[in-house]
């Protein structure tokens, strides 16, 4: 699976502008909803912080993978945001920067599952993760993933 498949270029947010974790969700959901990739943004906020007091989905390294499964989403979809660091319930208890934010229909497992996967894999790498920590727009931020999608 391709990250580009399901990331569009106006699901990324390069600033962020939330204070807390369902602050930077709902502009993430926000991207989703103006895209047309969700139809219901108090849905998918719903099922997403839902999910998110099971357990919390900072994995560390200033990195949250927050996701849901719900009605409101035809398709497996995804928006990416940046922020000067936001309190999430992180594994490693250190601020989120960097947020990749997948929903998808409920009842639908693989795809899910494999994006989840790939986005792990990818921001592992440190400097394709700095990038995305220094790059100066959304525009950048598209290009330096379709870069390290190629790569790998």
């Amino acid at each position: 699976m391709r990250l580009l498949d399901i990331l569009s270029a106006n699901c990324i947010k390069a600033d962020l502008k939330g204070k807390n974790r369902k602050d930077v969700i709902s502009e993430l959901v926000e991207l989703l909803a103006k895209a047309g990739a969700v139809k219901d943004k108090s849905k998918v906020i719903e099922a997403v912080m839902e999910r998110e007091k099971l357990m919390s989905t900072g994995i560390g390294n200033g990195v949250a993978i927050p996701h849901a499964k719900t009605n409101a989403s035809q398709r497996l979809c995804a928006a990416f945001g940046r922020t000067g660091g936001v309190p999430f319930d992180a594994l490693d208890e250190k601020p989120v920067r960097l947020i990749f934010l997948l929903v998808t229909p409920e009842g639908e497992t693989g795809p899910h599952i494999s994006a989840l996967a790939r986005i792990s894999r990818l921001l592992k790498h440190k400097v394709f993760k700095d990038a995305l920590l220094t790059a100066k727009d959304e525009a950048e931020i598209y290009r330096l993933i379709e870069e390290e999608e190629r790569k790998r």
